[in-house]
């Protein structure tokens, strides 16, 4: 793995540094974007500043230059990512399209699905959700329910999906459904593009823990697909499925740009309240420091990967584990370090960034479901790294 920036690596960075240097509408690195009381503001405000930045774009800069983005390729992607974030940009309105989406057209899609969707995707002038979970199948997907019934011309859909961000205003969504009810499990599914706008769809938001809106219930009752909107062939949606998850899976530059900010603000914090002089929270600061930095590792490692043209497989799995389970520490450190005020919220007295640690450690006690469960991604690691045996199923026993 060779970690020398080319030429033209160096370039990508400063011109995209500079860039948010004009653009910014807060200090570089140390500001912050506005904060809204009501989501609808905030997601407002986060398509005006993705269309600025796909003007020029940098949005999609892996993707193809005829679809909108520079052709940079998977390192490209990465400097881009890690610039936004240390500018402390917001998270794109339109990831969900960016990250996964798009790459599974690029991957799956006919010539006329990427002509149709990507441009909107990169300006987010069309906004996806990511329609795969339900109540009864989150981490085992095989499982799902949701149906969608051949009719004149494509497919009735019918079935619930949850935990779905930002459905209450996304245009399009990506489902799966189960179009062979008789087949096994894996092999009976379709990826199908859903209108958001379709007869028969019902969005439900799902209040959080953070007195947040993000996730939503999404209900289908007979709506129509049509044929052009099923992604791959009938009936193979898990493969493309696991495509998919692989992009959510695999690097995350933002991530690691993030907790390694939280982590230098958090040591400022313990030097101001003295906690820094405690040897059971400098043992705690050490570990988190030596954390993000395998982290940081095992995301060269899987861009070095995905550099070659290889996939990122089950190293996404590995990455996504450990930095999951990393970030929950590193949120406990920081209550920790906080101390009487770590039950405060936004607003109390005394409260060091006015409930901003608080709500983040809310928020990442979530990262251990996010793009699947850490179960499955042990079960992930164990059966395609590891080589361990499935565990056999419980042989059938006869009534006495």
């Amino acid at each position: 793995m060779d970690l020398t920036p080319t030429e033209a690596e160096k370039r990508l960075r400063h011109e995209c540094r500079e860039w948010l240097r004009a653009n910014l509408a807060w200090e570089y690195g140390k500001g912050f974007p506005p904060r809204f009381d009501d989501l609808a503001d905030e997601v407002a405000f986060g398509r005006s500043w993705q269309q600025r930045l796909a003007a020029d774009r940098w949005v999609g800069v892996a993707w193809p230059e005829e679809y909108g983005g520079r052709t940079a390729g998977p390192i490209g992607h990465y400097i881009v990512t890690e610039e936004l974030a240390r500018a402390r940009a917001p998270e794109l309105v339109g990831r969900i399209g960016v990250n996964l989406v798009g790459p599974t057209l690029l991957a799956h899609g006919t010539p006329d699905q990427r002509v149709r969707w990507l441009p909107r995707i990169l300006s987010a002038e069309e906004i996806w959700c990511q329609l795969f979970s339900e109540p009864g199948a989150g981490s085992d997907l095989s499982s799902l329910t949701t149906r969608a019934v051949r009719v004149d011309g494509g497919w009735s859909v019918s079935g619930q999906k949850v935990w779905t961000s930002y459905a209450q205003f996304a245009d399009w969504g990506v489902c799966l459904a189960r179009t062979d009810p008789d087949a096994r499990p894996h092999a009976g599914i379709s990826y199908l593009v859903v209108a958001m706008n379709s007869p028969g769809v019902e969005v439900r938001p799902l209040r959080q823990i953070t007195d947040e809106c993000e996730f939503n219930e999404v209900f289908f009752d007979d709506v129509f697909v049509p044929e052009d909107q099923l992604i791959g062939p009938e009936h193979g949606g898990w493969g493309i499925a696991n495509s998919t998850l692989t992009h959510e899976r695999g690097v995350n530059p933002r991530q690691l740009v993030i907790h390694t900010q939280l982590l230098d603000e958090l040591l400022v914090l313990a030097r101001e309240n003295g906690t820094w002089d405690d040897p059971r929270i400098a043992d705690r600061l050490a570990q988190a420091y030596t954390e993000l930095q395998l982290f940081r590792l095992h995301n060269w490692r899987s861009v070095s990967r995905t550099a070659k043209g290889l996939e990122p497989g089950p190293v996404g799995a590995i990455n996504k584990l450990w930095w999951s389970e990393m970030s929950k520490r590193l949120h406990d450190t920081v209550m920790a370090v906080l101390g009487p005020a770590a039950p405060l919220w936004s607003g109390a007295s005394h409260n060091p960034g006015d409930g901003r640690w608080q709500r983040s450690w809310l928020y990442y006690q979530a990262s251990s479901i996010w793009a699947g469960t850490n179960e499955i991604q042990r079960n992930v690691i164990g059966e395609r790294t590891l080589g361990l045996p499935r565990e056999p199923k419980p042989a059938a026993t006869s009534g006495d």
